[in-house]
C-alpha cells in the first residue's frame, strides 16, 4: 500500500471513529463517513465495500499487532519487562492496550464497545487455543477444553470493558493481578498452568 492509499484509509478510519463517538454504529451511513473523511465515493469503495469492512480492518489493525507480539514473544520466550521482570500474557496484552490508550478509549468507552470487544474475544480465543494452550495439557475434568478457553476470553474481555470504563485505571499490573486472582480456579484446570508459555509470574 503506497503513502497516498495509506493516507486515504487513515482519513476514513479517523472519520469513522469520530462518528462513533457521537452515534450508534448502526445509525452511521457510508455517506456520512465519506463526507467527514472528505473523500470521493469511488475512492471510498476502492478501499471498503461496506462499513462492516471498516470495522473488520480497524479491529485487525487494533488487535492483530497485540496478538502477533504475543506470538513473537512466546517464540523468543520473552514475556518480560525492560527491567527483566517476567509478566503474564494478560499483563502483556493490557500494557499494549494502555500504550494505545487514546484510540482504545474512543472505541471501547461508548455504546459501540460490544462490536469491538467481539473481535477482541475472537482473537483472544484463537490465541489461547492455538498458542498458549497448545503446548500444555488440561487436568482431567468433565469441563470441555473449549468451554474453559472461551470462559477465559469472555471474562478477560469483560474485564477490559470495565477497565476502559474506569479510564484504564489502575495500572495494567494491578488489573492483571485482579484477573489472575479471580480466575485462579480456572487456571488450575491446566496442568503446569504457571508454565512460561501461558502466564508467567
Amino acid at each position: 500500500m503506497d503513502r497516498r492509499q495509506r493516507k486515504t484509509r487513515d482519513a476514513i478510519f479517523n472519520a469513522f471513529t469520530e462518528l462513533l463517538k457521537k452515534k450508534s454504529y448502526y445509525k452511521i451511513t457510508v455517506q456520512e463517513i465519506i463526507d467527514k473523511a472528505d473523500v470521493g465515493r469511488s475512492t471510498f469503495y476502492s478501499h471498503f465495500e461496506t462499513k462492516d469492512e471498516i470495522v473488520n480492518s480497524l479491529c485487525f489493525e487494533l488487535f492483530n499487532h497485540i496478538f502477533k507480539s504475543l506470538s513473537d514473544s512466546e517464540s523468543k520466550n520473552c514475556f518480560v519487562t525492560k527491567d527483566g521482570q517476567k509478566v503474564s500474557i494478560f499483563c502483556h496484552i493490557l500494557r499494549h492496550l494502555k500504550e494505545d490508550e487514546n484510540r482504545i478509549l474512543n472505541l471501547l468507552a461508548g455504546e459501540n464497545n460490544e462490536i469491538f470487544l467481539r473481535f477482541f474475544r475472537e482473537d483472544m480465543n484463537n490465541f489461547l487455543c492455538d498458542k498458549a494452550f497448545k503446548k500444555n495439557k488440561f487436568a482431567e475434568t468433565e469441563i470441555p477444553e473449549d468451554f474453559l478457553i472461551n470462559h477465559i476470553s469472555v471474562s478477560f474481555s469483560e474485564l477490559i470493558k470495565w477497565w476502559v470504563g474506569n479510564k484504564m485505571q489502575p495500572e495494567p499490573e494491578k488489573i492483571d493481578e485482579y484477573f489472575r486472582s479471580i480466575m485462579s480456579g480456572v487456571f488450575e484446570k491446566v496442568k503446569e498452568y504457571k508454565h512460561e508459555h501461558i502466564w508467567i509470574d
